[in-house]
């Protein structure tokens, strides 16, 4: 069993509008964006980043915008649902909120003995907040939301699968634990994680396959520490026989990624070196960053990506 994981990293989804998508976290959901950049495989997309002040591990959600991109359809073998952490009693406040703003799918429930909100985002995102005691991250407190009610950062995902079997298995060797079940629903946790250390595993037999488009997830990411551990945990998957990339310098923080039994891609990330390794933390997330070998042709992706105004 791999020690090296202490939960999520990072969470990155698909959009149809850079515009839309950043009015959502940054006013409606009060994070802030901590990085705006391209995507590294594809420089005509933005790649933006929303979380904590710093953007610390398990914090950060993050979009590749592509523009007019037709909706993904919901099924098995993805991440059906993002849920962030919230204060006890902030609820109310979160669902008048919400409401005031016009956000769809808004409903409350409660699921191993969390209180929750669940709404859908502009391109129908699934997620839901949820009300944990004891977490001591601290929310961003210079944007639309204060930290009395604002988002620690994760708290978990839910995948939604045909059969919870072998992504269990993985799951455990990745360092997870079940620890509690409710119908269909099975709860996985890191012992002493980082806050966002559960994942929900929704098991649906005949679910009909999931496909990708705006407002699916591309990938959940796992946060280790740095370079010496990942390669710790790659060394151990490829010797499980998990198909892996070679590491990946994203600049602000190095990745492996894999596939999941169940469909999901995975991704082991760095904790370092941050986001703040090419801007001060005052400035996070101001200027269009762009990976060296894109800089020589800074003035046609500038020239070719939306404005996006704050």
């Amino acid at each position: 069993m791999l020690t090296q994981i202490k939960g999520l990293h990072h969470v990155t989804s698909m959009a149809a509008n850079a515009q839309e998508n950043n009015d959502f976290f940054t006013k409606t959901l009060g994070l802030r964006r901590v990085k705006k950049t391209v995507n590294f495989d594809a420089p005509d997309v933005y790649h933006l980043y929303y979380g904590d002040e710093v953007g610390n591990a398990g914090s950060v959600m993050t979009y590749f915008p592509f523009p007019d991109m037709n909706r993904g359809a919901r099924g098995a073998g993805e991440v059906a649902e993002t849920v962030f952490s919230v204060p006890r009693g902030t609820l109310p406040y979160w669902q008048e909120r919400l409401t005031r703003e016009g956000v769809q799918g808004l409903g409350t429930y409660e699921l191993f003995g969390e209180k929750r909100l669940r709404f859908a985002g502009p391109d129908g995102d699934g997620f839901s907040l949820a009300e944990v005691d004891g977490d001591n991250r601290t929310p961003f407190d210079g944007g639309t939301v204060s930290k009395d009610e604002g988002i620690h950062g994760f708290r978990g995902v839910t995948m939604r699968l045909r059969d919870e079997g072998a992504t269990g298995e993985l799951l455990t060797f990745m360092g997870y634990q079940p620890v509690d079940r409710h119908g269909e629903m099975i709860r996985y946790a890191i012992p002493g994680g980082n806050g966002a250390d559960t994942i929900d595993l929704e098991v649906i037999p005949g679910a009909a396959r999931a496909f990708q488009g705006a407002g699916s997830v591309h990938h959940v990411a796992f946060s280790v520490e740095d370079r010496a551990a990942q390669l710790e945990v790659r060394k151990a998957l490829l010797d499980t026989g998990y198909n892996v990339t070679p590491v990946i310098d994203r600049d602000y923080f190095w990745a492996i990624y894999f596939r999941t039994p169940g469909g999901v891609l995975f991704e082991i990330a760095t904790n370092e070196p941050g986001f703040n390794r090419d801007e001060d933390t005052a400035h996070l997330g101001e200027a269009l960053k762009l990976p060296t070998r894109y800089q020589q042709y800074r003035s046609q992706i500038e020239a070719h990506l939306p404005a996006i105004k704050d």
